[in-house]
């Protein structure tokens, strides 16, 4: 059936409308004759590698290929935080990070922060939103908030449930993500009844869930996302032999930041090839019914004769390590997590075009209002896409107008320092807390696309370099500092709230099981952190 669709919609090849003959506008493009519509789709951990070979040979993904042959997709796109709400807080707004101090999963933008949407919305648009925005605050329980704001304590505790596959009983089961599918259906709906009759241009959101790991409730009461689970249906695009068994470091070779992540993500145990295997098979199979639903929209906007009067976006923000570095989930500046997909089609963008420049989340903002004609604010952490991926542009005025780098932070749970990384051309150079107390990673992504080798003691010059740079865009010891004493600030408000039953809440979050071995160790190691003073050089 999805085959079919994907023939019925590529039928139909896209034909690209004349340039009108406005005037420029600051960003990339002459004026279209009339302004488009706007469909951004945004799913949540798609490794953005799964859209270009060869991980596309891994996994069927029949919309996405036909985004990729009627638009432009962008191979070095990046998340500007490997987690779901200061990630999509850093795409509303167009800002870094740092700059909203959207730290962690329940800590993102200000509800009252004017988005692209509230913009495109002042200039005419009719806008509407359906499921995941999760930019002002995220899913989260008190386990991650605790677990984010006492990640600098002196202990190591399991907070996850050990990554495991499940099997939907029917085989023939399509609709596995039933909320998903709810609000795509709404979405589909919104479309065919409202949008189509609309004078004006739209501009509709439909944010997904998938791929993002299902919860795990077999983990005990307070359980984290860590099944990956499909139907037999998903799992039949999946080219199993095509499958990567991921190289591990040894346990006692790992970077420290990374030891902490794969002990506190429950993944330093023993795991079978076929179990790392089939984690990462249900994995791709979630994605292709993620595909599926970008699918639904596609061929909608076809039915109703809107295809070629609207540019589609497809993102993620972020990816899933699926074993990868012996870690699941997100949380990593590694590829699998942090690499993005990122895929533009519609009037005036070019087709069957890949775009080699790195590029990130925070440039979303600006290219939907440069879309729109509006004019960009000045403020704005990202650059408009347009100039990369439009056929109306002046190729020598807008040659270097995005720069050669883009920056990633994380500041949230699993992690026991604020991390940082800076990814150029060829190298991505990651620095940890305040640059000194941490060893910093260098990877050549050109000769070592795994990131299997550290070689920041290798090549001291290009890593000194590489600092510098990243220091000059954020002062990072300082930021790091902040989220420090904004940790210790929150525990300790959370901490007297609870008053006197605080022993036993500790005691009993995602962390239980090691905790419960010996709590007043555990106890006593917060005490210690609670007593040293907020300044980094003595964290």
């Amino acid at each position: 059936m999805l085959l079919l669709w994907a023939a019925v919609v590529a039928v139909s090849a896209l034909a690209t409308p004349a340039p009108g003959a406005g005037g420029q506008r600051r960003g990339a493009v002459q004026a279209w004759p009339d302004a488009p519509n706007v469909v951004l789709v945004v799913s949540d951990s798609f490794d953005g590698r799964l859209t270009f070979y060869p991980g596309s040979q891994v996994v069927k993904l029949p919309f996405i290929n036909f985004m990729k042959e009627h638009g432009t997709s962008f191979l070095n796109a990046y998340t500007n935080s490997p987690i779901c709400c200061p990630s999509r807080a850093a795409m509303w707004s167009g800002l870094f990070t740092h700059l909203t101090e959207s730290w962690n999963n329940f800590k993102g933008l200000d509800p009252n922060y004017t988005t692209w949407m509230d913009v495109m919305e002042k200039h005419g648009y009719r806008t509407q939103k359906f499921g995941k925005l999760d930019y002002t605050s995220g899913h989260h329980s008190i386990s991650n908030r605790v677990e984010a704001w006492t990640r600098d304590v002196a202990f190591l505790l399991r907070q996850e449930g050990r990554p495991m596959v499940n099997l939907v009983p029917k085989k023939t089961k399509v609709r596995v993500m039933e909320g998903d599918w709810k609000n795509t259906d709404r979405a589909v709906n919104w479309l065919r009844k409202e949008a189509v009759n609309y004078t004006q241009p739209f501009v509709l959101y439909l944010g997904l869930n998938l791929p993002h790991p299902y919860p795990s409730p077999s983990s005990g009461e307070n359980f984290g996302s860590s099944t990956f689970h499909t139907s037999l249906y998903w799992l039949k695009k999946v080219s199993y032999d095509a499958i990567k068994i991921p190289k591990w470091s040894p346990l006692s070779e790992m970077h420290p930041i990374d030891y902490y992540s794969s002990y506190t993500k429950n993944c330093t145990g023993k795991f079978t090839e076929k179990e790392i295997k089939d984690i990462r098979a249900f994995y791709y199979a979630m994605c292709a019914e993620t595909d599926a639903m970008l699918g639904e929209i596609i061929l909608a906007l076809h039915q109703l004769d809107l295809l070629q009067k609207t540019i589609v976006i497809y993102t993620s923000d972020h990816g899933e390590l699926a074993m990868e570095h012996r870690q699941f989930y997100k949380m990593s500046m590694y590829e699998a997590s942090a690499h993005v997909p990122l895929l533009i089609m519609g009037p005036g963008i070019k087709t069957n075009l890949q775009v080699s420049n790195v590029v990130s989340l925070v440039d979303i903002y600006p290219t939907m209002l440069d879309i729109a004609g509006i004019p960009l604010p000045q403020n704005l952490s990202g650059y408009s896409l347009l100039p990369l991926s439009s056929m109306f542009k002046n190729e020598q005025k807008f040659k270097n107008l995005h720069p050669p780098w883009i920056l990633s932070e994380f500041h949230g749970c699993n992690v026991n320092a604020s991390a940082y990384m800076l990814r150029t051309n060829r190298w991505k150079y990651i620095a940890y807390s305040d640059g000194a107390s941490v060893l910093p990673q260098l990877f050549d992504l050109s000769s070592d696309p795994d990131e299997l080798t550290n070689i920041a003691t290798k090549f001291p010059e290009v890593t000194s370099s590489l600092d510098q740079k990243l220091r000059s865009i954020i002062n990072y010891p300082q930021v790091s500092a902040s989220v420090h004493r904004y940790n210790k600030e929150q525990f300790i408000k959370w901490k007297q709230s609870i008053g006197q039953n605080y022993s036993a809440v500790i005691a009993n979050l995602r962390w239980h099981q090691d905790w419960l071995k010996e709590p007043r160790k555990y106890e006593n190691a917060i005490d210690q952190w609670l007593k040293i003073h907020s300044d980094p050089e003595n964290i």
